[in-house]
């Protein structure tokens, strides 16, 4: 039976959504798997913020299967992370099968397959989005690693490669036809890449259709509670992955999370959140990665770290140029100084309208 019944336009009836035995709730929200984004330092204040279900960044089969040291590297898991997926990707099935072997011996929740990414070096070489030109190799691929673990397997991937090349309403049947436990679908085609809107109305169909019953993610341009909650209601899905809104502002989960429960929008974190976050993804970074690539890898992240603050550009831009720890760590102090001391030059009335309901201290 299906994870929840939904048509268009109207209240959802919503009972526990699961993959395998692995319960998520009544409407799970997931957190994308982003190339040198979700690593474990990331993955671990997302889960603070209240994600759901996540999935390493996409690791390649033959780099597993090579023993290549930055493929490798990705199996890091934690036991603080469950639940929590393995995401590869490739182009030949052999490869793909030992691959999915290897990564079972780190023990995930669940293995992903990456039919979706559409990077040029992923695609052009018939993996990620690329196989959405050859559907019926897709459908092996995705028959021979199911039978090959007993692992729970998930897919996600896009609408189709171009505009006249949107099947997935009969990929999704196929994939489920073949063994998959869930489906996760970016709205956009491969040539799109991440360019215009996602275009949803194919995940409804899906959704709603009478042959499907696994759990079926939407994915795309969801980045605030109100878009999430016209999601969930117009095309019945039964959960959202968010990936590009989470990256420096893990707090997005449990905003929408309160907007569905509440009505009402939760705020802002503080910006002693923000900056104890921030200082907390920082040290996880190093200790993850080492201080030269730990302290690289956080770069991407400051600027939705430290969004909103006043008169921050030019402690950014210092943030994005130093090499150790101390002198990051000392920039951070200074955000913080640089705040206290606006909330002194202003009258209680005036810091409550100009800072503490826009960026709550």
């Amino acid at each position: 039976m299906p994870p929840c019944v939904a048509n268009y336009g109207l209240e959802m009836i919503r009972i526990m959504v699961k993959i395998g035995d692995i319960a998520l709730g009544d409407f799970p929200l997931l957190l994308a798997p982003m190339e040198d984004v979700s690593d474990p330092p990331f993955r671990a204040v997302c889960k603070i913020g209240g994600v759901d279900l996540m999935y390493t960044e996409f690791i390649s089969s033959e780099g597993l299967i090579r023993n290549a040291r930055q493929s490798v590297m990705k199996l890091d898991i934690f036991e603080s992370e469950r639940p929590i997926g393995i995401q590869i990707f490739g182009s030949d099935i052999e490869s793909m099968k030992a691959a999915v072997g290897i990564a079972e011996k780190v023990n995930p929740d669940l293995i992903d397959i990456n039919y979706g990414c559409p990077v040029k070096k992923v695609a052009c070489k018939g993996a990620g989005a690329g196989i959405l030109r050859d559907i019926p190799k897709m459908v092996r691929m995705t028959r021979e690693i199911v039978k090959s673990t007993a692992l729970p397997v998930t897919v996600k991937t896009r609408l189709g490669w171009d505009e006249k090349t949107k099947y997935i309403v009969e990929v999704a049947e196929r994939l489920q036809d073949v063994g998959i436990q869930a489906i996760t679908i970016h709205g956009r085609t491969r040539v799109q890449m991440y360019k215009g809107n996602a275009d949803w109305t194919l995940i409804g169909e899906i959704k709603n259709n009478p042959r499907m019953t696994i759990p079926v993610f939407g994915n795309g341009d969801v980045a605030a509670p109100q878009k999430a909650q016209r999601m969930r209601q117009k095309y019945g899905v039964d959960g959202i992955m968010i990936g590009r809104a989470a990256i420096g502002y893990p707090w997005i989960f449990r905003e929408i999370k309160h907007y569905f429960s509440t009505g009402q929008l939760l705020g802002p974190p503080s910006i002693r959140e923000r900056l104890s976050i921030l200082r907390k993804h920082l040290e996880l970074s190093i200790k993850w990665k080492g201080a030269k690539h730990g302290i690289l890898e956080m770069r991407k992240h400051y600027k939705n770290y430290l969004k909103g603050i006043p008169n921050v550009k030019m402690y950014r831009e210092k943030l994005v140029t130093l090499k150790s720890y101390e002198e990051i760590a000392e920039v951070i102090n200074d955000v913080q100084r640089h705040v206290e001391s606006m909330m002194f030059a202003f009258s209680p009335v005036e810091q409550g309208e100009q800072k503490f309901t826009r960026v709550p201290f």
